[in-house]
């Protein structure tokens, strides 16, 4: 099931210290790990999640990080917060950027978008139902388009400003029985290439990052064994992805060591497309 993050330690680096990022569903599976990762490069965090069920979860990733500097810092701001948003509604978008600045009295420097879902029935276009094609559109695609579009306006300008979107492999592999998950991804990527060129001279670059099969809970669900080792035998690495895998690659697209990479859409896979 679902490979747990390794934990964070206090040996951390300060390649974003001070800077803050919001990531949208980060309770669990990769944006957590994503989460994670920026947290030990030595950012503060919101942790954006949308249902109730998620928020102990959310909120046991809040103390895991803020116990990183409880004990060296007199600050009173926490490290990182949690904030209860579903990303398809515009006004709650929005409420999501307006806690980040009140809480750490500053723009956001990072926002990755990584909140997604994925059609667990596995249908052909044809069997799909309409309600499922809205559903997954409308986390996927016009959540990701809500979150970078108030990105695009709140975001620091003159250097240091990221956007990375979370797509996948799918996008490019076209497989059968995900074409409404594949649909909705491809135009992640497009709005990410676009919205790379439409903020020229910002200093803010913008990313797609594209995991192949990873093992998290929302991976497995619904999935048969065979449908899993399917996927296993047709990696060149043979094994499933891990959620380490992804979070270093969002961690060197928002450094400054990543600003050369603009507009761009990395496949994280094992070369598994």
């Amino acid at each position: 099931m679902e490979s747990a993050p390794a934990p964070i330690t206090t040996t951390t680096t300060t390649a974003l210290q001070d800077r803050v990022a919001i990531v949208t569903g980060a309770s669990r599976g990769i944006g957590k790990a994503i989460a994670l990762h920026l947290a030990s490069l030595g950012a503060k965090l919101v942790i954006n999640y949308s249902s109730p069920s998620s928020q102990s979860l959310a909120e046991q990733l809040v103390s895991q990080i803020n116990s990183l500097s409880s004990s060296s810092s007199s600050s009173t701001t926490p490290r990182a917060i949690a904030v209860q948003a579903d990303i398809s509604d515009e006004t709650q978008v929005i409420s999501l950027f307006n806690t980040t600045e009140q809480t750490f009295n500053t723009s956001p420097h990072i926002l990755v978008t990584s909140a997604g879902v994925l059609d667990s029935s596995y249908s052909t276009i044809f069997d799909l139902d309409v309600s499922e094609f809205d559903r997954i559109f409308s986390v996927n695609t016009r959540g990701t388009f809500l979150c970078i579009k108030e990105a695009a306006k709140r975001i620091k300008r003159g250097g240091g400003g990221r956007i990375v979107t979370i797509s996948s492999s799918l996008a490019a592999g076209f497989r059968e029985k995900f074409g409404a998950y594949t649909a909705s991804k491809a135009a992640v990527e497009a709005m990410t290439k676009i919205l790379a060129k439409e903020l020229k001279g910002s200093g803010i670059t913008v990313n797609a990052v594209a995991p192949g099969p990873i093992a998290t809970e929302m991976f497995y669900a619904g999935k048969t064994e065979e449908m899993v080792q399917r996927a296993i035998d047709e990696s060149p690495l043979k094994r499933l992805g891990k959620v380490e895998d992804v979070a270093p690659v969002v961690g060197f697209l928002v450094s400054d060591g990543g600003e050369w990479v603009n507009g761009q859409i990395i496949r994280v896979n094992g070369g598994y497309i």
